[in-house]
Parts: C-alpha cells; sequence; structure tokens
C-alpha cells in the first residue's frame, strides 16, 4: 500500500508521484578511519546531518579523497540533487532537507535524490519541507533508539508533481514570499538581539549605581542623614556574631579583595555573598533516597532558569524529618545553580513557594539574605554576575559543565548599597523590564507567526493555489 498525502484537491494536470519516481536515489557511506588515504588532504564534500543546516551545500566540515569514493560504499552526488537526513535525533521534530549545488558524498544517514528530466530539484526541496511532518509521522521507524525514516516508506510518499512550467512559477513565488519573510524574520531576530543587550546593560547599570538617585543625593537634598551600606554591612556582621549559636569558634565571613575592583558609588561598599547572606548546598540525590516513608519533591538544576522556577519536570526522593526541616524550601530563597555549562553557571532565581514542602539538592546553592538585603537586589546582582561571566571565573571546568562550589561562592565580591536604595533599584528594574518583557513577548509572537505563514504558503503552493495551475479536481474538498 502506498503512503499517500491527505489531499485536499490538485489542479487537473497536476499528478500524485511516490517520491521514488522523482529521479535516481543513492545513499552513503562512511570511509574506513583506518585509511589514512581516504581522509588524509581530501578534496571531496562529505556531507553528514551536521552539515543540513542550510538550504544549499556548499561545501561541508569533512572531505574525502578520491581513494575514498573507489574503495568504500559511498559515491559522489551530482550538484543538483536533493539531500535529506533519514538517520539522526534531529528527526524527532525536523526533517531538514537541503539541495548540493556542487558535486558531493554523503554519509549513511542520508538518502539522496537526484532528479530526473522534468523535475526541478528546488520543487522537490520545497515539497519535502512542505510535508515534513506527515514524512515524519508516517515514514519513522519504530523502537529504534536513534530517530530514524524507513527507506520504503519514503520511496513509496507521494507528493503533487505539476507540469514543469508551473513548477519553475511555484519555486519562483515560495522562494520570493520567502525572501520577504526571512527579511521580516532578521528584523525580528535583531530586535530580540538589541532586547538581550538592553537587560543586560540595566542589570549592569543597576549593580553599579547608575539607575536610579543615589541615597547620598537624597539625604543631602532634604538635608538628612542615612545608614550608609558601609554601616550597613557592620550592622550585619555585628548581629551574626552576637547571634552565633553553631558549635566552635565563630568564624567571621571573608572580606572581598577589593584591589581589582572598580570603585563603587558614595554610599556604597563591598561585601560578599557569605556576608550578606546564609548559604547551602542542597542534599545529594543518593540511591538510598529513591524510595522511602517520606518522599517529598525537590528542585534540581532543570528547575532553575534565569528569574523563573520551572516545575514542569519535578521529581522526588526520601526526605526523612531531620533532612527534610534542614533542605525545605521557603519562599524568598535565591537558588543558583551549582553545576551547568559555563555561559549559565549560578543561573539564579528566586523560589516564592510555588511548590509548597519541596526541598533541593547539591545541583542547586541556597542564598537566604540576611536582614537588611533585599532579596530581589541580590537576584539582580546575581544576574549581572552571571551575565558577565564572574562565576565562571571562580568555577571549575569539567568538559562542558563548570560547578561553582559553595567555598567559591562565598568569596565573590556583592557590591551593597544602602537598604532604601536597593528597594528603588528593584522598582526601576522591575519597570523596565517589564515593558522589555512585553516587547519580546510581541516579537515571539510575531516570530511564530512567521513560521505559520511559512507553512500556509507551502500549503498553498502544493495544492495548486500559489500560482494558476488549473481547474481542481471534480469532487476534491
Amino acid at each position: 500500500m502506498s503512503v499517500v498525502r491527505e489531499s485536499h484537491g490538485i489542479p487537473e494536470t497536476w499528478q500524485l508521484v511516490p517520491l521514488k519516481e522523482l529521479g535516481v536515489w543513492s545513499g552513503g557511506g562512511t570511509p574506513s578511519k583506518a585509511k589514512p588515504e581516504f581522509w588524509s588532504n581530501g578534496s571531496i564534500p562529505w556531507v553528514s546531518p551536521k552539515d543540513m543546516k542550510t538550504d544549499h551545500i556548499t561545501d561541508s566540515e569533512d572531505h574525502i579523497t578520491w581513494a575514498a569514493v573507489e574503495g568504500s560504499a559511498t559515491k559522489l552526488i551530482p550538484a543538483g540533487s536533493v539531500l535529506l537526513v533519514t538517520r539522526s535525533g534531529i528527526l524527532s521534530h525536523t526533517l531538514p532537507v537541503a539541495i548540493t549545488t556542487i558535486p558531493v558524498t554523503v554519509n549513511q544517514d542520508l538518502k539522496t535524490i537526484t532528479p530526473k528530466v522534468g523535475v526541478l530539484p528546488e520543487y522537490v526541496a520545497w515539497a519535502l519541507r512542505c510535508f515534513a511532518r506527515e514524512v515524519l509521522n508516517t515514514c519513522s521507524k519504530q523502537g529504534t533508539t536513534v530517530a530514524s525514516i524507513e527507506t520504503t516508506a519514503l520511496h513509496r510518499f507521494e507528493i503533487p508533481v505539476a507540469p514543469l512550467d508551473q513548477q519553475k512559477l511555484i519555486v519562483e513565488e515560495i522562494e520570493k514570499q520567502f525572501s520577504r519573510l526571512d527579511e521580516a524574520v532578521a528584523n525580528l531576530k535583531r530586535v530580540k538581539a538589541n532586547l538581550k543587550r538592553y537587560r543586560a546593560s540595566v542589570l549592569k547599570a543597576a549593580v553599579e549605581g547608575r539607575l536610579v538617585e543615589l541615597e547620598a543625593e537624597l539625604a543631602r537634598r532634604e538635608g538628612c542623614s542615612y545608614e550608609t551600606g558601609e554601616q550597613l554591612l557592620q550592622r550585619i556582621l555585628i548581629e551574626r556574631r552576637e547571634k552565633w549559636s553553631g558549635r566552635g569558634k565563630y568564624k567571621e565571613p571573608a572580606a572581598p579583595d577589593i584591589s581589582n575592583l572598580p570603585e563603587l558609588p558614595e554610599g556604597w561598599v563591598w561585601a560578599t555573598y557569605e556576608q550578606v547572606s546564609r548559604l547551602q548546598l542542597g542534599r545529594q540525590r543518593a540511591p538510598k533516597y529513591h524510595s522511602g516513608p517520606n518522599m517529598r519533591p525537590y528542585l534540581r538544576v532543570q528547575n532553575v532558569f534565569e528569574d523563573r522556577i520551572d516545575l514542569s519536570d519535578v521529581m522526588e526522593m526520601d526526605f526523612p524529618p531531620d533532612d527534610f526541616a534542614k533542605y525545605q524550601l521557603n519562599p524568598g530563597d535565591l537558588l543558583l545553580n551549582e553545576g551547568q555549562s559555563p555561559e549559565l553557571l549560578g543561573r539564579p532565581a528566586i523560589y516564592r513557594g510555588e511548590l509548597p514542602g519541596s526541598c533541593f539538592t547539591n545541583t542547586l546553592i541556597r542564598f537566604q539574605a540576611i536582614e537588611g538585603i533585599r532579596v530581589e537586589f541580590a537576584l539582580l546582582v546575581s544576574r549581572n554576575n552571571m551575565h558577565a561571566g564572574r562565576f565562571v571565573d571562580e568555577g571549575t571546568i569539567t568538559t562542558n559543565i563548570a560547578h561553582l562550589s559553595i567555598g567559591r561562592l562565598a568569596k565573590v565580591e556583592f557590591p551593597l548599597p544602602p537598604f532604601a536604595e536597593q528597594l528603588r533599584i528593584v522598582a526601576e528594574v522591575d519597570c523596565r523590564l517589564s515593558l522589555l518583557r512585553e516587547t519580546e513577548a510581541q516579537v515571539d509572537a510575531n516570530l511564530k507567526r512567521a513560521e505559520k505563514l511559512k507553512q500556509a504558503i507551502l500549503s498553498r503552493a502544493f495544492s495548486g493555489g500559489l500560482v494558476p495551475g488549473g481547474e481542481i479536481r471534480e469532487g476534491a474538498a
């Protein structure tokens, strides 16, 4: 039985044709890596899924030699052939399709079609993009560890084929309309990039004392005194020392090394994370806790995004009463990722009680602000430190994962303004970023709309509605 596209009517002069009949099909292969003569100084492009990120292949990351073509299963594919990925994890959501503008070879994860006379490669490529979702739904292999497409089912899949003159018109119209949309999308992406830069500049200005009027300036104008950041810090340290009830001798939190730090505004002082908070690493997820009588939800690195807690993937483990008391999250806890890709190390968000009774694991560090420190201001400092790479400076990197130990975080510098100034900074940032979020939402909505418009253009193109193409068959929907 053929794999047939659900047709809502095509012009009388068109035909539904199985993909196999559109031209010469070919597969690929990987020349032996054990033979240097197959790879050394190769000049022939060898295309694999990692190269299939563009509509037209003009080169590839890897190259092989003529000896490899003659001595292995891989074949030379002529320019003007259509390439599609048939085995890759990306097939779980996308069908990569491209046209090669030069002769190439391909690996075993790709199939190629060299269209016969009367069939344009651009027409075939656009048709495959149009029906990509149906190809993935009807031709994918089941039960495989890596997403892949069954070749025989792919060969049977039918697409509507127009006469050659109409193929040319359809391709021209698609490319003209897509060109306009691509220009609009590029503009939207530039806006997103500018918004990202603006966000970073707001955060930087906020923690450098350049966003609101200084408390020192207000006090001078009003002829009154105020508690400086340095006085606030000293009060915090004294209260911590006086309230100490732990074991052993009280140890003063480390002061910052300010020898290479920029000068802060009047009324501000450099502190450290350890001086302005209580820091705690979450509990390890050991096998003995995978089941038990006290199962509790817990947050981990996958739940903490910048300024956002994501509860779409929450797990549970056993927290006996003592552990629950120690690791239970409280509204107002600032959580920072202990382990993450370097650019996201220390990614912070405030837990606001979204999941009552939850705890946290050792992939997160809890920052509990001491009285006199607004946790929202600590969030701004931490977001700026993440974007500036300050946490990476203190972290350690293993392979592609970075780690920020609680000991290293404790010594990271923390710019501290007077408390009233902290409140004004937080309010101003909220106001500015609220407007930014609204703009970002509009940009994202327009980007999604552009993608829907592209699919609508393709649907019209391959049902005969984009260019003049004759009457619809009688009885078609």
